[in-house]
């Protein structure tokens, strides 16, 4: 993460070490994602989007930085929180390849 924040979204920072072949890893903190089933879904939409985005050879990390407001996502892993991080994950992807 010393390498400096390559895109960055309301919820989201990612960070990118050039290096010759690819890879990613997610850092969601409790502080941010309380509940082990809202951060499992995070990460499984990280995974899902990054396979999809075209990125340059680079070691990506993507890291949660603030938290989904609870009163707006009431369930720990309903389809609107799932839209949600994943419309944002598009974007930063997006800023990131460009």
């Amino acid at each position: 993460m010393a390498a400096g924040i390559a895109a960055r979204t309301a919820h989201f920072a990612l960070h990118r070490m050039p290096q010759p072949d690819a890879a990613i890893g997610v850092v969601l903190p409790k502080r941010w994602a309380k509940r082990a089933v809202t951060r499992n879904t995070i990460k499984r939409q990280v995974y899902s989007v990054s396979e999809a985005a075209p990125l340059p050879a680079a070691a990506y990390i993507v890291r949660l930085r603030a938290a989904f407001d609870r009163a707006q996502f009431t369930s720990a892993t309903s389809p609107v929180l799932r839209r949600a991080v994943r419309a944002e994950l598009e974007q930063l992807f997006a800023q990131a390849a460009a």
